[in-house]
């Protein structure tokens, strides 16, 4: 580390994480009924790396037909094979992908940081790590569902038919494929076309585990691939995260179907520090909750409301501590905020940094430098803003955060809650009635305190309004796959 400059700047060496074990083909096909295939369509489409512009990879793009082998192969898999094990048996080959996951954490963090953007501290101590603890802990209900849903008689729903979106591409669909297998589902999975690399890496997880073939079947493509799926008269079951609109497009095409749904939509979520905070503690929350992760997260903590007699002194500290956040190669372990996923997530974020200008709201953006090359945006803050403004009502996903203050208790739930959405929301205080208080009364499907973006196997997952419903995580994303 170079020593510090007359402003008291620290220049870090570039610390960067190895690519020479990781292992990618050139093209990679569907993975269905264990087995590599080529996409009927004869179609492709690239995989980049959005910090260097580089291709990664050829990713097959399915379509209607190849949708309809997968989930032949998936119903086939449950009536003969998968519905008749045990629970315990199960469980063996769910704990067995676990295992084989931790073997290769390291690569699984280098692929998931070079194909999504975000920095390898994230993807090594976080993504990956939970991905893995989601597996290992499905795996211990997969023998126990009669002591999960007592007095029921639980029963797998069949086909479950899952949609998955970019910002957490390893851990969504650990998410998602963990709970199916425990409750006796098979599954036909579909990763976001930006960020597909980890899905197909762990399909080769799947298959060396030994797995019963059509248990999980893996296609890859753009959306009408995933309309494919929702569409598809045999699947029993849609679990989708993503937007609120196409949420809304999946709802109204399963109507009328007997499909089970869970939908985990978007967020604008709410971040509250009271005058008894601990700020310093607070403002790192809040760093954490919108920036570390380029605000790529649907339970972002993206509108920051502040008591009104130490908004000053959280602001200053705010701005001080983003000038200290490192904005570049995502790889290099010093990096605090990668790269943006793709060119037109970008273009959007860039788009509403205008339109919070436009409106008259008071922007600030860290001096930091940033790449010449690949999809990178300054973290940034707007204060000045209003309930009216679109940057604080309408979902950014990327690193800009809207300030506001407020005086009362009331007066901040109301702002707080008047916003479309309601997935999560966070409270800085050091009052423990305070933070009871304010979780019976936001409108949120998680509500941290005193703390951000905390996620654990064992904990639901879920928002209200039009953050969706249902939830994933615990025992309330194991009774989402049963009937």
């Amino acid at each position: 580390m170079a020593k510090p400059t007359d402003t008291l700047e620290w220049n870090y060496s570039p610390s960067l994480e190895s690519t020479n074990h990781i292992r990618l083909k050139q093209q990679y096909g569907l993975f269905i009924n264990n087995e590599w295939v080529a996409p009927s369509s004869k179609k492709y489409f690239s995989s980049t790396n959005p910090a260097t512009e580089e291709v990664l990879a050829e990713i097959a793009w399915a379509n209607e037909a190849d949708v309809d082998n997968a989930v032949k192969a998936a119903r086939k898999a449950y009536e003969t094979v998968w519905s008749k094990l045990s629970g315990a048996e199960r469980g063996k080959y769910i704990y067995r992908i676990a295992r084989m996951m931790q073997e290769r954490a390291r690569e699984f963090a280098v692929i998931e940081s070079m194909d999504c953007g975000k920095p390898i501290r994230e993807s090594r101590d976080v993504d990956v790590p939970l991905a893995c603890n989601h597996f290992f802990y499905y795996a211990g209900w997969a023998d126990k569902l009669a002591y999960a849903m007592p007095h029921k008689k639980p029963e797998a729903l069949g086909v479950a038919g899952q949609i998955i979106p970019w910002n957490f591409p390893l851990l969504m669909a650990a998410w998602k494929i963990a709970p199916a297998l425990a409750a006796g589902n098979t599954v036909v999975l579909k990763p976001a076309e930006t960020t597909s690399l980890t899905a197909l890496k762990l399909a080769e997880i799947i298959k060396d585990s030994g797995l019963p073939p059509g248990v999980v079947n893996i296609v890859t493509g753009h959306g009408d691939t995933g309309a494919a799926i929702v569409n598809h008269p045999d699947i029993d079951k849609i679990a989708f995260t993503g937007s609120t609109n196409v949420g809304k497009i999946i709802q109204r095409a399963i109507a009328g179907t007997n499909k089970k749904s869970t939908l985990e939509l978007g967020g604008k979520s709410a971040n509250i520090i009271f005058d008894d905070a601990p700020i310093d503690q607070a403002v790192e929350g809040i760093v954490n909750g919108i920036f570390f992760n380029q605000g790529h997260v649907c339970c972002a903590g993206s509108r920051l409301f502040v008591q009104e007699n130490v908004a000053d002194l959280v602001i200053k500290k705010l701005k001080a501590r983003m000038e200290s956040l490192y904005v570049g190669n995502p790889l290099d372990k010093n990096t605090d905020i990668g790269a943006i996923n793709s060119k037109e997530q970008l273009e959007t974020i860039e788009k509403y940094i205008r339109l919070g200008k436009e409106e008259g709201a008071a922007i600030y953006q860290s001096a930091c430098e940033i790449p010449s090359k690949g999809y990178f945006c300054r973290p940034t803050l707007f204060t000045e803003v209003s309930q009216s403004h679109r940057i604080t009502q309408e979902e950014i996903f990327g690193p800009v955060l809207t300030i506001q203050t407020f005086r009362t208790i009331d007066e901040v739930i109301q702002k707080a809650n008047n916003t479309p959405f309601g997935l999560a929301a966070g409270v800085w205080t050091d009052k423990g009635s305070r933070i009871f208080n304010l979780t019976t009364k936001l409108k949120a499907g998680v509500v941290w305190a005193n703390t951000y973006n905390k996620f654990d196997p064992t904990s639901p997952f879920g928002g209200y309004k039009e953050s969706g419903f249902g939830r994933e995580g615990g025992l309330h994303g194991l009774g989402a796959y049963l009937k």
